[in-house]
């Protein structure tokens, strides 16, 4: 394809700049002999030689220009890439002319020196208008950028790429939204030193002191601005009391991976509960899920529920060969699959209604689906829902996990996933009751698996409370809010373990593919790594502040008792499971506690007798020889 054809092609703008290169490459020459040669250069070469080396050099300019892919860039963000491509340009141009001028003249007029020195003149001229017009864009000829405009004073939090970014994108806006008035570091290292011309003021711990140093000098900031996105949520729930104490608000910079490719932006976006909750992002390695998951078959239990609709979600996305949904709300498996049939149309599925603890409908599902894999995600799990109808809550949750479990044993089921909680760990609840009987249901169906060829492994996944799952506290505290308060707590003291939604099923799926793999980790339990704990009360005044309120002023908080099963802490592990590290950030595993199979049986089967004739008595009094630990309240 000739040259000519390419530079039709090119954007209107990008062949602007092409010619532009291609004259400053035709002017060098005779600019870099008359650098070297100066008066002299008319006594060694003529007008015709001078013309001739011109129009070769920038012939081969043309060339070299185009092939090193000059013209991708944009002016007014010319950077280091930009500058990289203009050296490889003018090396190419010179290993291009030498040999061409050579071939037309012999050149003796050219002394040796002069490539070199065409070389630098080259670059400058490429470079120069380049990075000109990019500071007459940026308007940032002042050694020291003094904020001006009519946008919102803000003090920046971080002294790090991400602040750079935002200070970079403020200087090009004629009016910017915010205005820049300082910056707080993490630590003192940065303390004193300038990023584009703004002075870091001070330290996080500073904060205080350095609002009250702006003030004096009329800039003091109305909005507390988060550049960072690994600040864990400790340090945005100090931040954001500190920040309140000042009556000043807090937002932060979209995250890195939010932010469009090729742009900065001035969003900012409000701080979200799961800042405060939550801690910096983990990087998982998606290859082993991907394995686990691509071309099999999948069933998730409770696929309507807050954890089973994310897992349905993150499973569509990695290729299952075919996806079933089953759960006892038509109106929950409806709404799903309806989103499923928006994401991810192509993907071969079925929604079927079905109650785990109908031991015929599954084994008919089952034997008609043949999964690989199956994620149990169907539960009751509001406790003291459970705890005022015992026996239904033992009946989906223990005996509703056995048939699941047993009909995967049957089936040829490679791996089973049970999704638990913490509150199986030392139960006060029979919620925590039902869930550590499904546990040690499902450990010890995994132990009598080991050393046996194809026999499935059954993963048992524990974890705390999730952002916004149904029935949560936060969704209360939400609707609370909106009618205007008060917000209900039950205790003062009284701390739950938090995470997202999305973060937990990844590591749920990590598990599945740690554990479905590896036999060493028979009859073990994974527990997700929940940080520490957060205080119920304290999230209740955070939620108030992140909608610009103010605690026990505009909205009042009540405590109203702990309620029945209700404990004023969970814990994570039991005393007898011993927490290891796994080759998975994020994600711990457990010694097995598993207990006598025949003792299980006999007792899970006076379970399954006093739940058939509604005998809540006998059925605690079996659970209760199960979990010893267990005592039912009142």
């Amino acid at each position: 394809m000739k040259l000519s054809s390419l530079i039709t092609r090119m954007p209107a703008r990008a062949r602007i700049v092409f010619v532009h290169d291609v004259v400053m490459a035709a002017l060098s020459f005779p600019l870099s002999l008359a650098l070297r040669l100066g008066d002299a250069l008319p006594g060694y070469a003529s007008l015709t030689d001078i013309a001739t080396g011109s129009l070769v050099f920038a012939l081969c300019a043309a060339v070299a220009f185009y092939t090193q892919k000059m013209y991708v860039g944009i002016w007014r963000y010319a950077s280091l890439d930009d500058l990289a491509a203009i050296l490889r340009g003018t090396a190419l141009t010179l290993i291009l002319f030498l040999p061409a001028i050579f071939l037309l003249d012999r050149v003796e007029y050219v002394p040796r020196s002069v490539p070199i020195i065409n070389a630098l003149v080259l670059v400058i001229l490429l470079g120069g208008p380049r990075f000109l017009y990019r500071l007459l864009k940026d308007r940032t000829f002042d050694a020291k950028r003094v904020p001006t405009g009519t946008g919102i004073p803000v003090l920046l939090v971080g002294a790090g790429d991400p602040c750079e970014m935002f200070l970079r994108a403020v200087e090009r806006e004629t009016d910017p939204p915010y205005v820049p008035v300082g910056i707080v570091g993490e630590t003192d290292a940065r303390v004193g030193r300038r990023l584009r011309g703004l002075e870091v003021l001070g330290t996080l711990d500073e904060l205080e002191r350095v609002v009250a140093a702006l003030e004096a000098q009329g800039r003091r900031p109305h909005k507390v601005i988060l550049t960072k996105d690994t600040f864990d949520g400790a340090r945005v729930r100090a931040l954001l009391d500190a920040a309140d104490a000042l009556g000043l608000s807090l937002a932060r910079l979209p995250r890195l991976t939010e932010l469009k490719s090729g742009e900065d932006r001035l969003d900012v976006r409000p701080v979200a509960l799961e800042d405060l909750l939550g801690r910096p992002q983990t990087i998982l390695d998606r290859q082993p899920v991907l394995s686990l998951v691509k071309g099999r078959r999948v069933l998730v239990t409770g696929a309507g529920g807050s954890i089973g609709s994310e897992l349905v979600r993150q499973i569509a996305d990695l290729e299952p060969a075919r996806l079933v949904l089953a759960d006892s709300s038509e109106y929950a498996l409806y709404r799903i699959d309806m989103e499923l049939a928006e994401r991810a149309a192509p993907l071969e599925r079925r929604a079927a209604v079905a109650d785990v603890r109908d031991r015929a409908r599954i084994h008919r599902l089952m034997h008609e689906e043949r999964p690989d894999l199956v994620f149990h995600a169907a539960a009751l799990k509001h406790v003291p829902m459970v705890e005022a109808n015992p026996v239904e809550g033992l009946c989906t949750n223990a005996l509703g996990t056995r048939i699941v479990a047993d009909a995967c044993r049957a089936h040829g089921v490679a791996v089973m996933v049970l999704i638990s909680t913490d509150k199986a760990v030392n139960p006060t609840s029979v919620m925590g009751a039902s869930k550590r009987l499904a546990e040690s249901w499902c450990q010890s169906l995994d132990q009598a698996g080991r050393g046996q060829p194809g026999a499935p492994h059954f993963v048992t996944v524990r974890f705390g409370n999730v952002l916004g799952s149904t029935g949560s506290v936060v969704p209360l505290f939400q609707r609370q809010l909106a009618k205007g308060g008060p917000l209900t707590v039950t205790h003062p003291d009284i701390t739950r373990y938090f995470m997202t939604i999305r973060e937990a099923v990844e590591l749920v799926l990590q598990a599945a593919a740690l554990g479905g793999g590896d036999e060493s980790y028979r009859g073990s339990l994974f527990v997700l790594d929940m940080g520490e704990p957060v205080r119920i009360a304290d999230l209740a005044r955070q939620m108030i502040r992140l909608a610009g309120l103010r605690p026990e002023v505009d909205v009042a908080i009540h405590f109203t008792g702990l309620r029945p099963g209700e404990k004023l802490y969970e814990e994570i592990f039991h005393g007898r499971e011993q927490p290891l590290p796994t080759p998975t950030p994020g994600l711990l595993v457990a010694a097995p506690r598993v207990l006598d199979p025949r003792v299980l049986g006999e007792a899970f089967a006076r379970l399954a007798e006093a739940c058939a004739g509604q005998d809540t008595e006998q059925a605690l009094a079996a659970v209760a020889s199960l979990v010893p630990e267990f005592t039912p309240t009142p």
